[in-house]
């Protein structure tokens, strides 16, 4: 089966790791392409290029202001990572949940032995 086009698809383009760490530097408010090229060590037309996935399947937003674009961070687009990943959060609970139990019992038995 082939992979769905990275633009039509929220999962393959936030699937690079330079366009999640675009989406982190976006999350503290709006920035031009060229922040962002300097702050991932991209060229100006390279950080466009993930700009525009990004902005192609809404996780980000751009306007003009003078002579930039300015992009931001349009979260509703990561509501279907959202639920696709909520889905895990009771195994992922379940999991600690043993674990802890797991450690407790440990250091239960560990300070019967040190008592004796």
């Amino acid at each position: 089966m082939a992979r769905a086009a990275t633009t039509s698809d929220v999962f393959n383009a936030i699937a690079e790791p330079k366009r999640r760490e675009m989406l982190a530097l976006l999350r503290t408010g709006e920035r031009p392409v060229t922040d962002l090229a300097e702050e991932l060590g991209l060229s100006q037309p390279g950080a466009s290029k993930h700009l525009r996935v990004l902005r192609e399947v809404g996780l980000v937003r751009d306007h003009r202001a003078g002579k930039q674009r300015l992009y931001r961070l349009d979260a509703k687009g990561l509501r279907a990572v959202h639920e696709w990943t909520g889905g895990f959060e009771q195994f992922w609970n379940e999991s600690f949940d043993r674990l802890d139990a797991y450690v407790q019992a440990l250091e239960h038995t560990q300070e019967e032995e040190t008592d004796e």
